[in-house]
């Protein structure tokens, strides 16, 4: 019953920090639109039907049915057609009735005396402001959550602790224990013990296990001193890496190969050993590289997205096994949030931050995400100001008249085809997660 309750809990933590995250957004958008002068009529957290509003001044706010997002609804956010310009119907086509009706509906936002507080007639950079003011607002929330997270909780790295030492060097990797025939591994033959701090190799003082890793891989069948300290002693032990071919990695931690997509080795230097992982609270500096991998590691999943959406749908219908790393929905979200909180084998501080960090990636996320340049997302409509300006610039060199706003009204139909794949693209996501999740084991 404990359990089911903590998974729970993990789940209600999860949706509650997305649903602030959201809320948050939105206030990105509100208080810069507010300070310009834009009217804005309403403030809702989810879509679909209002589950409650009420109305402060000018603008509803509530929340609605679906929390898959948020909205506001700043008057004139669609130009009007050029003066002379007919209004289109139904009877001039499918699309370019959608371009009309989405005219009209901006113009119903725009009551008498209101004509000036209209978000078109902004200046540039005013709404560029008004719509990063949404994104900025994830990445703020993403770099505290992240300086909670590694700063105060601290992370888990490698140390220079010896955690274990092999005692044999297996000649079969599927081996659960030392055959009489195995070789003695180079570190237990030379009498390291797990527990052994690591303070020197080949007269180079140890910082860091990567380093200590680098200086073992470069010494093959050489023999170099190891000072380690022991129970409070320094101990110095010779140690001779025996050659062995390993994998080459590239910067990311992937396995290079070569033109025929065979592994590429190495020869490199192996004793046998492993480190310990300790907890460390990381300078406030680690904070925004973190923050930048996180957000590198989104992009590169977006732009890979239809080949990792085709991957999760032959996982969710060919029963292939899901890619840890992949994308993955709120329901998917949800459920490792489950699985982390009612985690019994983790103590609390660690599933507390774990929750915490999730929370933080997933405002990287939606940071990322609503830069992509593309219409309804906040990107589309800075990409469209930034034409508008580009436009605008050209016709004062050459002499023109200003050329007016954009009318992005125009991009509807491309809009409209947009939210139908990132709709379609999120049920794929949603039925995976349940048919088939990521887990964490």
């Amino acid at each position: 019953m404990e359990t089911v309750l903590l998974y729970v809990l993990g789940v209600v933590i999860v949706a509650v920090g997305l649903a602030v995250s959201i809320g948050l957004h939105e206030i990105g958008h509100l208080l810069p639109a507010k300070r310009f002068g834009v009217k804005v009529g309403q403030y809702m957290i989810g879509f679909g039907p209002t589950l409650f509003s009420r109305r402060r001044g000018e603008t509803e706010y509530g929340v609605k049915l679906i929390p898959l997002g948020g909205y506001i609804s700043m008057a004139g956010m669609y130009p009007p057609a050029r003066e002379g310009e007919a209004a289109r119907s139904a009877s001039t086509g499918f699309f370019d009735t959608l371009v009309q009706d989405a005219r009209e509906q901006s113009a119903e936002t725009i009551q008498a005396g209101d004509e000036e507080r209209v978000f078109y007639k902004l200046p540039v950079h005013k709404r560029m402001i008004i719509m990063l003011g949404g994104p900025f607002a994830n990445l703020l929330i993403a770099i505290v959550l992240y300086a909670v997270v590694l700063c105060g909780f601290g992370v888990y790295q490698y140390s220079t602790t010896l955690g274990s030492v092999n005692e044999c060097v297996a000649t079969d990797a599927s081996q659960t224990e030392c055959l009489p025939t195995d070789p003695a591994a180079p570190a237990a033959e030379a009498g390291l013990l797990p527990g052994d701090r690591l303070v020197s190799i080949a007269g180079t003082e140890v910082t860091g296990w990567e380093q200590a890793s680098g200086i073992i891989r470069s010494h093959p069948d050489q023999t170099i001193p190891f000072v380690v300290e022991r129970e409070g002693r320094r101990l110095t032990l010779e140690v001779t890496p025996m050659l062995t071919e390993r994998p080459v990695v590239d910067d990311a931690g992937q396995t290079v190969f070569d033109e025929d997509g065979n592994v590429v080795t190495r020869e490199v230097g192996f004793i046998g050993v492993s480190p310990a992982t300790e907890k460390v609270q990381l300078p406030v500096t680690a904070v925004l590289p973190a923050v930048w991998d996180n957000s590198v590691a989104v992009g590169r999943i977006i732009v890979t997205l239809p080949q990792r959406l085709v991957q999760v749908a032959q996982a969710a219908f060919g029963g292939d096994e899901r890619d840890p790393n992949g994308p993955i929905s709120v329901v998917g979200v949800g459920r490792l949030a489950g699985e982390i909180s009612s985690l019994d084998s983790a103590p609390v501080a660690d599933r507390a931050a774990t929750l915490i960090q999730m929370l933080a990636a997933l405002n990287v996320a939606l940071f990322v995400f609503n830069l992509i340049p593309l219409l309804p997302l906040d990107g589309g409509h800075v990409a469209g100001a930034i034409w508008e300006a580009l436009r605008r610039g050209v016709a004062k060199l050459r002499g023109r008249p200003d050329p007016g706003p954009i009318d992005i009204a125009r991009f509807i139909p491309v809009t409209l085809v947009i939210v139908a794949v990132l709709g379609i693209s999120s049920a794929l996501l949603i039925y995976a997660d349940i048919v088939n999740p990521v887990t964490l084991q």
